[in-house]
């Protein structure tokens, strides 16, 4: 669970700060990490958004869907969830999440979790 702690902290600030965004499309050429390296570059993710709440929010999204698409299927899964979860916000007139978002933010992080140990 240390070793999740620096990626639960990057997302949640992410939360926190009302930020959502939009998705690219899958890269299905590229090859996908290991779990084990999935979690390891999970905790040395350093991507700070900028800007407003409606910027950050589609930098979050895109970031979101980016790393969904890198890592392993099995941490990929909830954090594609998490750019979905991030369209929503992202399409909202403020940028910010509701209260059931972040709840459902914070159960795929838990997922995450259940993977990166």
């Amino acid at each position: 669970m240390k070793k999740l702690l620096p990626v639960v902290a990057l997302l949640a600030g992410t939360l926190l700060s009302g930020c959502a965004g939009a998705a690219t499309p899958p890269a299905t050429t590229r090859p996908r990490m290991s779990v084990e390296e999935s979690c390891k570059f999970l905790t040395t993710d350093t991507f700070v958004p900028k800007g407003s709440d409606k910027e950050k929010a589609t930098q979050i999204g895109q970031h979101y869907q980016e790393v969904a698409d890198k890592v392993a299927p099995e941490v990929s899964e909830p954090i594609q969830k998490m750019a979905d979860i991030m369209k929503q916000v992202g399409a909202s007139p403020t940028g910010r999440q509701t209260s059931e978002q972040l709840t459902q933010l914070r159960q795929q992080m838990d997922q995450i979790g259940v993977h990166c140990k």
